[in-house]
Order: structure tokens, then C-alpha cells, then sequence
């Protein structure tokens, strides 16, 4: 792993978001609302379809993060804004821009876009130790 210098771009990170994908990420975080397991629940409160929750859309940033700058990539802070919802049958593909280093730390801007527009957008400190 080089070290991150401002203004590298990460690789982009193609995640399929499948219903297994919306329905396991809202069960292992506790999630049971309707809307991410129940289509016809869903469309009745205005969704086409069920959609992914925001602990799975923080779970899928901080693993493009730690992917890219390896095992030993600590994550100090996440924050994201969520835009679009994720549906069934879309993709979603994260993107990264890293802003600023500061010493083992970097703070990435990213950005997970799919055909609706941005799903989410944040930024994420990462400290890296060799």
C-alpha cells in the first residue's frame, strides 16, 4: 500500500444490491422495520419496492474504505448523509477522493451513486500504520 497523498482517487467498488443484501444487512443490524423486508408493506408507504437501511449503507462504506488501504486500516470516523434509497435490481458504486492527510491519517470523500443518483455521500477518517 503507497501512502495516500491528497487528491488520489480510490478504485470504484461495484456492489450489486441484491434483496438478500437489503434484507441480511437489516437483520444483523437489528432492523426490523418493515420497509426493508416487506415489498408490499413498503408500497403501501410509498416505496416501489423495500430498500436498504442506512447501518448497511455505513457498513458497505467502511468496507471500500478498509478494502483499499488494507487490513490494518483503523476507521476513526464515518459520516454520511444517505440521498436515494438502494432498491432491488440497481447498483450501487462507491467512489472516493481523499482529501487531506495528516501524518498515518486520511479523510476520504465518498460518494455511492446508483441509477436513481447519490445514494450517500461522506467522508471517512481512516488511520493507516504500517
Amino acid at each position: 500500500m503507497k501512502t495516500p497523498r491528497a487528491g488520489d482517487r480510490l478504485p470504484p467498488l461495484r456492489i450489486p444490491v441484491t434483496r438478500t443484501l437489503i434484507v441480511a444487512g437489516a437483520i444483523a443490524s437489528r432492523d426490523y422495520q418493515d420497509v426493508h423486508h416487506d415489498p408490499e408493506l413498503a408500497r403501501q408507504k410509498g416505496s416501489p419496492d423495500i430498500f436498504m437501511n442506512i447501518l448497511t449503507t455505513n457498513g458497505l462504506v467502511g468496507r471500500y474504505i478498509t478494502d483499499h488501504f488494507g487490513p490494518r486500516a483503523e476507521l476513526r470516523r464515518v459520516a454520511i448523509r444517505l440521498g436515494v434509497p438502494n432498491h432491488p435490481g440497481d447498483t450501487m458504486v462507491l467512489t472516493g477522493t481523499v482529501e487531506e492527510v495528516d501524518g498515518d491519517t486520511a479523510t476520504v470523500r465518498v460518494v455511492g451513486a446508483n441509477g436513481l443518483g447519490k445514494h450517500v455521500t461522506g467522508t471517512v477518517t481512516v488511520r493507516i500504520t504500517a
